[in-house]
């Protein structure tokens, strides 16, 4: 079920409705009807999808339970909990393999050593929505309960609740078990501030991808099809409108999701912190996916020995997470390129040891940015824009090409063939408002965050013209995260 689309706008006030003022007496049945209205809304695509997250759900859960177990009752519990810990990563890890890698490498295996014939050997398989953020989430349960972060659960509708949770089920945030888990535990109460700023952040999100990246989309997809016939600038426009498809999209995605889950008395992490307002290129990646970069950070580049060894491990632990979070978002040598291409990016911040030079915000406490700010705004935005060529392209040798296209003569052409050019500018127009939105409202959670606008005719004039606005959208796109 897609948050954009009218069923959800049907399912949405029904199960709110319905949680507020009928499953309102225990936490246990709450808990119970959240996960039915879970399976329902992931079930929407596909209900054979809904086997494999409960499976997940089971073995995750008994994993935690086995752990706490065997360490209290049994002499060597330490050893047989890591066992456990172990077997339960090997067969998550194992059943995202298998849905998500199985036919890349088998195809790359038939290319180097069997001239290309894969008869007999792919299986066809239908990759289950988000696959990638639940599996991570049940990951990161059992990895804390055998670090001791966490105390294993023995209620288990809490728990297939916690993996289950529709909001963020699909597209993250990834969260954690330690900060999403306990909210569970307790009977939430109605929240009326917390309610009307999910509402904001809904409105905010479904601005972002119906109005921004929904009317990138098209360009987007036309450009990158064709772009060996289309000049050099017609190709930085579909590159520049690529970067903010793909923000629009997901970060709209996180934001409808945490404010979905307000309207339920939860509250779900930052997934983006204005990202394109970074400075350098490790600031873009504290500001970037942050629930999938702090995983990576915890549980793979710190057990490595994080920034507290040798230059060198750095850079080995820099490269590792980046190729597994290329790799982590589709079976493609183009995400393994990306990831490789933003290490590389980072290797002149770890050598100067200005990877964490920028942790506060630009131009905190000013209007406007200085000149210096803007430049390092600019160059950072920049290199990420030629990052996104090439996880966009179909293959390494097409973002080769359209980054050749980009750099020829026909640079300084008039921009052609795109389609539909009309719509260019009214799409740029929408690029521009929310830039200036977010460029104001950068130390706030969200776009719309108006609690502090003390008059509510502005406040409602603002909301009306977020609104009208989503009229302005190009159709019900699926979100981009979807395939990852």
């Amino acid at each position: 079920m897609l948050f954009n689309s009218i069923e959800f706008a049907i399912f949405l006030p029904i199960v709110f409705l319905l949680y507020w003022f009928v499953f309102n007496r225990q936490e246990r049945i709450r808990n119970l009807f959240i996960i039915v209205v879970s399976y329902i809304f992931y079930g929407w695509w596909d209900w054979r999808f809904l086997l494999l997250i409960a499976f997940t759900s089971l073995c995750s859960y008994l994993s935690g339970v086995g752990i706490e177990s065997v360490r209290r009752n049994e002499r060597g519990g330490e050893r047989r909990a890591r066992w456990i810990s172990g077997a339960n990563i090997v067969l998550n890890l194992g059943i995202l393999g298998i849905f998500k890698y199985y036919n890349f490498f088998v195809s790359e295996f038939a290319a180097r050593f069997l001239d290309g014939d894969t008869s007999g050997l792919l299986v066809r398989l239908i990759l289950p929505v988000g696959i990638s953020f639940y599996t991570f989430q049940a990951l990161s349960y059992s990895i804390d309960v055998y670090r001791r972060k966490l105390d294993a659960t023995h209620d288990i509708t809490a728990f297939f609740a916690y993996i289950s949770f529709f909001p963020q089920l699909v597209a993250g945030p990834i969260e954690r078990a330690t900060n999403l888990l306990p909210q569970f535990y307790r009977l939430q109460r109605f929240d009326y501030a917390a309610a009307v700023d999910g509402g904001r952040r809904i409105l905010w999100g479904l601005f972002k991808k119906i109005v921004v990246a929904d009317s990138c989309a098209g360009m987007v997809n036309r450009i990158f099809a064709d772009y060996q016939e289309l000049p050099g600038s017609t190709l930085l426009i579909g590159a520049l409108l690529f970067a903010f498809q793909i923000y629009g999209d997901f970060s709209g995605y996180s934001d409808i999701a945490i404010g979905t889950a307000r309207l339920f008395g939860f509250r779900l992490m930052q997934n983006f912190r204005v990202p394109y307002f970074s400075r350098d290129i490790a600031e873009f990646w504290r500001r970037w996916h942050i629930s999938l970069n702090t995983w990576f950070r915890d549980y793979i580049y710190i057990p490595l020995g994080g920034s507290r060894v040798s230059k060198a491990k750095v850079i080995r632990n820099t490269f590792i997470i980046f190729l597994v979070s290329g790799f982590w978002h589709g079976a493609n040598w183009t995400f393994l390129a990306w990831g490789a291409y933003h290490a590389l990016l980072f290797m002149p911040l770890i050598l100067m040891n200005r990877n964490r030079h920028n942790t506060d915000t630009a131009a905190e406490g000013r209007m406007l940015p200085s000149l210096r700010e803007a430049a390092s705004m600019t160059v950072t935005f920049a290199l990420v824009v030629v990052g996104w060529i090439l996880f966009r392209a179909e293959t390494i040798g097409d973002a080769w090409h359209y980054l050749q296209g980009i750099c020829s003569r026909s640079l300084l052409a008039k921009p052609v063939g795109y389609g539909e050019e009309h719509m260019l500018w009214q799409t740029f127009a929408f690029i521009l408002v929310l830039l200036i939105v977010e460029w104001i409202q950068r130390n706030r959670e969200h776009g719309l965050a108006l609690d502090r606008v003390r008059s509510a005719p502005l406040r409602w004039i603002i909301y009306y013209a977020v609104i009208i606005s989503l009229f302005f959208g190009e159709g019900v796109e699926t979100f981009i995260y979807f395939q990852f």
